[in-house]
């Protein structure tokens, strides 16, 4: 009852103050005033008391994953209030300060995103969340095993369903062609785009870009990260062990829409996104959230063209002495 009545208050105020806005973003400004309060009842023991009593469980998608629970939860472990986390398949590393890490969840849903037990769900008119703290994933993962002659570059690519619907965000083979003929000569390129069975399924459905055949034929040179998985020179544990030890080595990413580019912005240097559709553009995300997971610089493209565009203006370099210099 009490739940109801907050719930239709809070509608009220975003009503009042927000009403211009469409309704399919107007509750995303109730669910951020929600949260705030639910983290009231948590003042004294986070900030007074300070005992290890935290427990975080999540079982919603990927993207809002990375970009909220894993740093509260970060937070509490900074803070001495950690005392165990539960999430998906293949997650251990992610969650590599916990102290009692549980993998229990099998699929990921869309239902698990609404957890209010988090300083945010999925998308906010105010990304000033103190519970919050940077994961040093890149500091952690950083390695001596996948260094190459010449500068990583991740092209992090996905392939998916969206909005109940067919793809929307993606690198296409024309594309990738592109970014490839440019950057081959400066780059080492790794190549991801993860296979079904080598993550925790979601509501989307993944289709078959059958790019990986092409690549083969008209690329060897870049690499695949399922390949380097099969490899597995650096003794990953599962496949987003070895992603997180790859990007820990890489300055530069071309992503996509989504936790493929979350992911990809925890790791310093620059990130260029390709988003064409999403209430991330109404929030603007890629510049108010995404940055703060590492201090990347975020290039958000919404077209092909764009990602063109930004390719030639920020990662074409025409000597290594200029390579060097553009390095964070």
């Amino acid at each position: 009852m009490l739940v109801k009545l907050i719930n239709k208050s809070l509608s009220l105020l975003v009503l009042l103050r927000y009403g211009k806005l469409p309704v399919d973003v107007r509750y995303y400004y109730r669910h951020t005033y929600y949260c705030q309060l639910v983290q009231l009842k948590y003042l004294l023991r986070d900030y007074v008391f300070k005992s290890k009593y935290k427990k975080i469980a999540f079982s919603g998608e990927f993207a809002p994953e990375v970009e909220f629970v894993l740093p509260f939860a970060y937070w509490h472990y900074k803070n001495g209030t950690l005392r165990q986390t539960t999430s998906s398949r293949y997650t251990r590393e992610l969650y590599f300060f916990s102290p009692d890490h549980q993998e229990s969840i099998d699929n990921r849903s869309d239902k698990g995103n609404y957890n209010y037990e988090m300083p945010r769900v999925l998308y906010s008119q105010d990304y000033n969340m103190h519970k919050w703290a940077q994961v040093p994933l890149k500091e952690t993962y950083r390695n001596d095993i996948y260094v190459y002659d010449k500068p990583l570059l991740v092209i992090a690519n996905r392939y998916n369903s969206e909005w109940d619907g067919p793809p929307i965000s993606f690198y296409d083979i024309p594309l990738l062609s592109f970014i490839i003929e440019k950057l081959k000569n400066s780059y080492t390129i790794v190549y991801n785009r993860p296979l079904a069975e080598n993550i925790t399924p979601d509501n989307s459905a993944v289709y078959d870009l059958h790019e990986y055949e092409w690549l083969k034929q008209e690329h060897p040179e870049v690499l695949s990260l399922e390949e380097l998985y099969q490899e597995n020179r650096g003794g990953a544990r599962n496949f987003n062990h070895l992603q997180l030890m790859i990007y820990a080595n890489a300055d530069r990413f071309i992503s996509i829409h989504g936790g493929t580019a979350a992911l990809a912005s925890y790791f310093g240097g620059i990130n260029l996104i390709l988003s064409k559709k999403g209430p991330e553009h109404h929030f603007d995300c890629f510049h108010k959230l995404f940055p703060k997971l590492s201090g990347a610089t975020i290039l958000h493209a919404r077209t092909d063209q764009e990602v063109q565009a930004y390719v030639e203006q920020y990662f074409v370099v025409h000597t290594p002495e200029a390579l060097k210099q553009s390095l964070p």
